[in-house]
């Protein structure tokens, strides 16, 4: 038992403001009224970012309430397999199997028709649809924050893995131990608890200069990468949404790291590609566009990628690609894509591979890409874990 006594508190004063320069995010157009609605977790924002997240991850871009409403009264299987379960629910209120069990009553029917149009109708008024339905690029920019800020909170609530280090001390390293104060030393680098543990140990009712302590970092070597995602239609939906979010945990965290991140979005052709850089607003408003189309063009994801990679840097240059298929663009898209990593190796890139639920075929022909491409395979059967994957990947790359 803890003694009956008051004890003073120990108070910490005058600390100076610390601006966070890793993982903020601005959007010129967005106004700053929404910004703030969206941050400061305003609900019916939020559950109308997420809908129009969802629909561009089910490939669907325009919202007709008339031909929705259709769609699920004539045949609302194919209604399910066109907009998901999880839109659906977002937009009428209702899920799948309640909506599916009662189309058919003119009751229900005049109720649901009523909902989705009401739901069309707000999210015109919020600017994320324009008249005549279509995602504007306010949706698409509150999509993205949505997306960030439904990674981050996973990434804080199970914190990141660790990463590999070398000797050299520097600004832009992990922080791996601990020391006094040192003057010059940058308010960033504070082991805030640490040091009101020390002021406390010595009985200490203010924290002085004395208490602080300061992490010490370590360099690590310097990381280009590129996410190369397969956006082919078998990714349509949960898929291509849980790959979203790992390459946002990839962006925050390597470039908190100062590390350089790059994009490849590949389907029947290359759909999106960014070249390696320090832009989050840029790379995240980018995933949040991404869609399932058509056929896996892997070959040709890997060639732009060589591209994409400096040609005359120091940096480690990686190339990590996730896909759930086998190629399936060119005369013979096997043999392609192994010789797009032959190249990729002669221009010091290594290729690892993320296989979602991959048949025994795929998972052979995943491994021959990886050995040629001297990096890892890593196939995934729980989707929930595909973030901590690909920043184990990327902590390995060093």
């Amino acid at each position: 038992m803890f003694p009956d006594t008051k004890q003073d508190k120990t108070k910490v004063k005058n600390f100076e403001e610390i601006e966070e320069l890793s993982g903020k995010l601005s959007f010129q157009n967005v106004e700053d009224k929404l910004m703030h609605s969206v941050l400061e977790n305003d609900q019916e924002i939020i559950n109308d970012a997420k809908i129009i997240k969802n629909s561009i991850n089910q490939s669907l871009f325009s919202f007709t309430p008339d031909l929705m409403f259709e769609r699920f009264v004539q045949s609302y299987k194919t209604a399910k397999q066109i907009y998901g379960e999880k839109l659906i629910r977002q937009i009428t209120g209702y899920s799948s199997d309640y909506v599916e069990k009662n189309i058919q009553i003119p009751e229900f029917q005049r109720e649901l028709k009523k909902k989705i149009q009401e739901k069309i109708e707000e999210l015109q008024e919020r600017g994320f649809l324009n008249k005549e339905g279509d995602i504007t690029e306010k949706g698409v920019e509150v999509a993205a924050l949505e997306l960030y800020m439904d990674e981050l909170d996973k990434l804080e609530a199970h914190g990141f893995l660790g990463e590999k280090f070398n000797e050299k001390q520097a600004h832009y390293g992990g922080k791996v131990d601990i020391r006094s104060y040192h003057k010059g030393d940058r308010y960033k680098d504070v082991a805030v608890r640490r040091s009101v543990k020390t002021a406390i140990r010595r009985n200490h009712k203010n924290l002085v200069i004395e208490d602080v302590k300061i992490f010490t970092r370590q360099a690590k070597g310097k990381i280009s990468i590129i996410y190369g995602l397969d956006a082919s239609g078998s990714m349509k939906g949960q898929k291509i949404a849980t790959c979203k979010k790992a390459g946002v945990a990839l962006a925050f965290k390597a470039l908190q790291e100062k590390d350089d991140v790059g994009l490849v979005v590949f389907g029947q052709k290359v759909e999106t590609a960014i070249a390696p850089c320090q832009d989050f607003g840029i790379l995240l408003k980018s995933m949040a566009k991404i869609h399932p189309s058509k056929e896996t063009d892997l070959a040709g994801c890997i060639m732009k990628s060589i591209h994409l990679f400096p040609e005359h840097d120091e940096t480690t240059k990686h190339l990590l690609l996730l896909t759930d298929a086998m190629p399936t663009v060119g005369d013979d898209p096997a043999k392609e894509t192994l010789a797009a990593v032959e190249k990729a190796v002669a221009a010091s890139i290594t290729v690892s591979l993320i296989g979602i639920k991959l048949d025994e075929k795929a998972r052979d022909f995943a491994q021959n890409i990886v050995d040629l491409g001297k990096g890892n395979l890593y196939v995934v059967e729980n989707l929930e874990e595909l973030d901590k994957i690909v920043l184990m990947d990327y902590y390995s790359t060093a």
